[in-house]
């Protein structure tokens, strides 16, 4: 049996997971998080053979959940299933130390099978993903998008949604301080000047979304 652990904040997806997973008579759903904290208690308190993760949730999400996780708990598989389809984000999740990366739209059965592939070792990337990255060609944009630290990048999207630095931060449960001074740094690494440049930037690159 395959322990697994899904951690969305929408109830109904994680109801919709769960109803789907446990159709499979392999797999059972042994706990459910709706954010970033919650998911490293459930790791405390059960075992786990799969998280089965959300990139995007309030609080500690994205990157720097998944480095907490595989710090504290380094061969437990993570999947990452995303709204998001752009390959610089697939990218830092599996750097990060996620085993695989699944958008939203896949159909339930490749979802169940990616979990198999995964419980037993494998490591799996969607395809459209890997063929973006096959052939993505580099630009200087590219190179320095890359020498963004992991915050500074979540911040960068979010800001490039239109969000206040004060609206970043109280999403990310940090300070504005922290939020400003990421905001500063990325700049510089970039060449911006100004918000418009991220908004431009960020939507030339598809991370607006």
């Amino acid at each position: 049996m395959i322990r697994v652990l899904i951690a969305d904040d929408h109830a109904i997806m994680r109801g919709g997971l769960k109803q789907l997973i446990e159709f499979d008579s392999h797999l059972h759903v042994v706990a459910e998080a709706e954010n970033g904290g919650q998911v490293l208690e459930r790791l405390r308190d059960k075992a786990v053979d799969l998280l089965l993760l959300d990139m995007s949730m309030p609080g500690l999400s994205g990157e720097d959940l998944i480095a907490r996780v595989h710090a504290h708990h380094a061969k437990l598989p993570i999947l990452v299933l995303s709204m998001h389809n752009e390959p610089q984000i697939a990218q830092r999740a599996l750097r990060a130390g996620a085993s695989g990366y699944l958008t939203k739209d896949q159909n339930p059965e490749t979802l169940l099978a990616v979990i198999h592939k995964m419980a037993g070792g494998g490591r799996y990337l969607d395809p459209r993903i890997a063929e973006q990255l096959a052939f993505a060609s580099t630009s200087p944009g590219e190179n320095a998008l890359k020498n963004l630290s992991d915050r500074e990048f979540q911040i960068l999207r979010m800001l490039a949604q239109g969000l206040s630095v004060n609206q970043v931060a109280e999403q990310l449960v940090i300070s504005n301080k922290t939020v400003s001074t990421h905001k500063t740094r990325l700049m510089e690494k970039m060449g911006f000047a100004c918000n418009a440049d991220i908004i431009k930037y960020a939507l030339a690159q598809g991370l607006a979304e």
